[in-house]
């Protein structure tokens, strides 16, 4: 069963420019299914609707079992520079008027940062800042995660680590993930399946599965099977910018 269905989505703001248009998709529970789409295709407004932040001009948004917890990490990852690691994390518990802190605990452990509860932003490295955004979206347990080009804008080793990482997680927590991107690179080695969209407005152009096993170490990275599909996701890549008319 779906997680979620989007049927017929279609943004347009006030400004006059249409981000999406008859945008069709449907995400299985317990899926890492990425988004990948040139800058400005809508991917993440995509995501924003899916989350409740935003309303979509047309269409609708299904949630066949009900709407569940979500999770969301955005590009940056948008730290209280005044609060520790540990209250950054532990945020979404202090807006409902909960407290949990062995939740948070355990969120940090499962990102790597358990002995920096105490640390500020200021101290932290890029990485380890988008390790704590990463905690505190999971720090509620959502069964649906929702990541907006979370590692854009790493240095490529950081980035590297941070993929296992993530693939890590979601293998113990089997949680459902949809993974924004522009990288054909990333989008192979994380997913089991490529959504391609196409130019603004986006919509749906192609879905490529890739059906590696895991875990994906970084053996897959440099194997030949890892090359055809990275090949076979640009291709659609290119062809799904071709196919695409500015709005």
């Amino acid at each position: 069963m779906p997680i979620v269905t989007l049927r017929g989505v279609e943004k347009k703001f006030a400004n006059g420019i249409r981000a999406l248009d008859g945008l069709d998709l449907d995400v299985r529970n317990g899926e890492f299914v990425s988004l990948l789409g040139p800058s400005g295709c809508g991917k993440s407004t995509a995501l924003r609707i899916i989350a409740g932040l935003i309303a979509p001009s047309a269409g609708a948004v299904q949630w066949p079992g009900g709407t569940g917890q979500i999770g969301f990490v955005f590009q940056e990852p948008t730290l209280m520079p005044w609060a520790d690691v540990s209250a950054n994390v532990g945020l979404p518990f202090r807006l409902t008027g909960k407290d949990d802190s062995g939740a948070v605990g355990q969120a940090l452990e499962r990102v790597g940062l358990a002995g920096f509860s105490r640390s500020y932003p200021r101290e932290l490295s890029g990485g380890m800042k988008m390790r704590v955004s990463i905690a505190r979206a999971l720090v509620t347990r959502p069964q649906l995660l929702l990541m907006d080009e979370p590692f854009a804008a790493l240095d490529e080793i950081t980035r590297f680590k941070l993929n296992n990482d993530l693939l890590a997680v979601w293998r113990d927590l089997r949680r459902t993930v949809i993974f924004v991107t522009h990288s054909v690179f990333e989008s192979v080695y994380l997913s089991q399946r490529i959504v391609v969209m196409t130019t603004r407005p986006g919509r749906v152009f192609t879905e490529i599965v890739v059906d590696a096993p895991y875990p994906r170490v970084e053996r897959f990275r440099t194997s030949s099977e890892y090359a055809a599909f990275c090949r076979q996701a640009a291709e659609a890549l290119a062809q799904a910018m071709a196919s695409g008319a500015p709005s």
